[in-house]
């Protein structure tokens, strides 16, 4: 007869191993994991953004840092056209790839130091978000445990109609499954019976990839709907490719005019 004692033993090893076998899984997934961080240094809005100093260090080693440290990542890299920025990252003994060509994007960036690499999702961690925290970063990443996926990014619920009506905030409508139907900086869905509830989705543009879809993006011919609106992502929809979008609370904090470091400088101050 087995004893409770013999049975409890067994289904500790068993958990165990599965714990161990668990571990592994994740981290061989892991392995393929990478984040990227497109780095130009001639903003055309605000020149050198990515270099002002906010609290100790420039933003762009504020954003390198922030995604090491979320530990979602087998390695982080800096993809740039500057010798400034390139010193910046690698004297602080981080990792840049400096970029051979001028590029209309930063996805054409990344997609120029990610062809000779060997993984298989690679996030793009926007250059001038200081603040990224893991957690949007995370379910963006665990988007690619369906094999369907081939693109991701990320989503909030905005706040006001003001917000809404702003063509600097994109918006996106996604159908039942998250994946996105439309984005546009005109409000989207349109309200017609004001009795009708509405929420608006901001698009937050981190994106995710699997290597060859990244690849295949940066040979299609810019789309038409694409050229209309300015949005480079619908250049996936407009050749049915899928993004999956993931929902977050996250409100980010992007550095692109002088009055955004000042926000980020008070949060700085605020936090320490």
């Amino acid at each position: 007869m087995v004893s409770d004692e013999s049975i409890s033993h067994r289904h500790k090893g068993l958990l165990t191993i599965t714990h161990y076998l668990f571990t592994i899984h994740y981290f061989w997934c892991m392995s393929k994991v990478i984040a990227m961080i497109p780095a130009r240094y001639a903003a055309t809005r605000f020149p050198a953004k990515l270099m002002k100093i906010l609290g100790d260090k420039p933003v762009i080693a504020h954003t390198y840092e922030a995604a090491l440290q979320s530990g979602l990542f087998a390695d982080v890299y800096v993809i740039t056209d500057s010798d400034v920025i390139y010193e910046e990252i690698t004297g602080r003994g981080g990792k840049c790839i400096m970029s051979l060509t001028e590029h209309e994007s930063g996805t054409d960036r990344i997609a120029e130091a990610a062809r000779h690499l060997d993984v298989d999702v690679i996030v793009n961690v926007q250059g001038d978000e200081p603040f990224i925290q893991k957690e949007p970063l995370e379910k963006l990443v665990r988007l690619f445990d369906n094999d369907l996926v081939q693109v991701a990014s990320l989503m909030r619920k905005m706040e006001t109609a003001a917000d809404a009506a702003n063509p600097n905030m994109v918006k996106v409508v996604t159908n039942k499954n998250n994946k996105a139907l439309y984005f546009s900086r005109s409000i989207i869905p349109f309200q017609r019976d004001a009795d009708i509830t509405v929420d608006y989705f901001l698009h937050i543009g981190v994106y995710a990839f699997r290597k060859n879809a990244l690849l295949n993006f940066t040979g299609l011919p810019q789309a038409p709907l694409e050229q209309i609106e300015k949005l480079e992502q619908l250049r996936f929809l407009y050749n049915d490719i899928d993004i999956y979008m993931a929902e977050t609370s996250y409100k980010n904090i992007a550095i692109d005019t002088p009055e955004d470091l000042e926000k980020a400088k008070e949060q700085i101050n605020s936090n320490s």
